[in-house]
């Protein structure tokens, strides 16, 4: 099944990124970067999330800079790479990993990307795009999402919570964090579960990416559908998903 031909109703969306971190083990499963929300926050409180926000007119005016070799998602994947930045101190999709503190405090004192990277050389393909989320309510905040994969790099400085957005950091396998979230010590909204769910399938980084590669690449709006009499939120079934359906009465949405 796929989802319903619903893009020419879908309301405003802001428009935002996110960066899914692989740290490889030996003979066990890859962890992921994952952060706490805070609870003051309005959208997704206390919610377990991948580093992401929205994209902002310094990650646009930087990726027009950037000239037609770069790619069309460009301002997404700079978004990406600030959110983690600022977020966990991370620094994905830079030739040099370990600048990632001063880049932070700057962005911490709102220069603008461009600036804050202060000649840093990019290299945006180190994020390979994963999947591309868009929720079509009405009555939430709403966010038109692309996920991207990227490898820790060798080198990188440890990462650190921001203790604003975020009151907690940790690398987490993908059935780990399922399991925790079964148990209510994590809370995860639909998306996450989704892409946690797909991501528990591999067993290193490459493999993830060369599933990527493999999937199509297709913005997914759920929708509710009644299943046996109880209605269930919905994504389609040929993007790789193992599990694509839960009933509204558990989903987290926001």
């Amino acid at each position: 099944m796929t989802d319903p031909d619903i893009d020419a109703t879908l309301p405003p969306a802001i428009p935002a990124a996110t960066l899914i971190v692989f740290r490889d083990r030996a003979g066990l499963p890859p962890e992921l970067l994952l952060v706490e929300r805070s609870p003051r926050l309005a959208f997704a409180p206390g919610a377990t999330v991948f580093p992401g926000g929205r994209i902002d007119p310094g990650d646009a005016a930087l990726a027009a800079t950037l000239g037609p070799a770069a790619p069309a998602d460009a301002a997404a994947r700079l978004a990406a790479m600030r959110e983690t930045i600022e977020e966990t101190g991370v620094a994905i999709g830079l030739a040099d990993p370990t600048c990632g503190d001063a880049i932070r405090a700057a962005l911490g004192r709102g220069t603008a990307l461009g600036d804050a990277l202060d000649g840093a050389a990019l290299d945006l393909d180190l994020l390979v795009p994963f999947a591309h989320w868009r929720p079509g309510e009405r009555h939430a905040r709403v966010f038109d999402t692309r996920f991207y994969l990227a490898r820790l790099p060798a080198g990188a400085p440890p990462a650190r919570v921001d203790s604003t957005e975020n009151v907690r950091l940790d690398w987490a396998g993908a059935r780990d964090t399922l399991d925790a979230a079964a148990r209510g010590e994590r809370t995860l909204i639909f998306p996450t579960r989704r892409n946690l769910e797909r991501l528990a399938q591999f067993a290193s980084y490459d493999e993830a990416v060369a599933h990527a590669r493999a999937t199509p690449l297709r913005r997914i709006t759920p929708w509710i559908e009644r299943r046996d009499g109880v209605d269930h939120l919905c994504i389609p079934d040929d993007l790789g998903y193992p599990v694509t359906a839960e009933p509204v009465a558990r989903a987290r949405r926001g």
